[in-house]
């Protein structure tokens, strides 16, 4: 660790890369996969209602964490600036979060909102018109056995 080598960019990023995405693996499951269940275990006006809440709630948390992190940020610049302690205090160590608060967590609640409602777009039809609760046409059928099978 003398600090004369070139460091290795390409392999910091790979490591965040593969880290990152691995943690985001069981979020984007459940983005495509509650709505499916929603919209075929419990109907389409549990899976309206339950669309309708992820906006409001989801819109509502994104607003709270880009205001919140961006009065956070705002605390870490005036304590940079010399007041509660400076730089490297205690205080400026809890307000450095403001800006992954602000510019990651909140704008991401937008992408989960918008696939969300992508995936019930696309599957309307076959949550309309499923057979698992009564429905006329295609969809999710439930066999004499107990299966669960899927007609177009």
């Amino acid at each position: 660790m003398e600090g004369t080598s070139k460091p290795e960019y390409g392999r910091c990023v790979d490591i965040v890369t593969k880290a990152a995405l691995h943690e985001m693996a069981m979020p984007g499951f459940l983005a495509v996969f509650v709505p499916l269940l929603v919209g075929f275990f419990l109907g389409p006006k549990a899976l309206a209602g339950f669309l309708i809440r992820l906006i409001i709630v989801g819109f509502m948390l994104a607003l709270m964490m880009d205001n919140g992190g961006g009065a956070w940020d705002n605390a870490k610049k005036l304590i940079e600036g010399g007041q509660h302690g400076g730089k490297g205090s205690e205080a400026h160590k809890a307000a450095i979060i403001g800006d992954p608060f602000k510019d990651t967590a909140g704008p991401a609640l937008n992408a989960l909102i918008k696939v969300a409602n992508m995936v019930a777009i696309l599957f309307l039809s076959l949550i309309i018109g499923k057979g698992l609760f009564g429905g006329q046409g295609g969809g999710i059928r439930k066999t004499s056995q107990g299966a669960l099978t899927i007609q177009l």
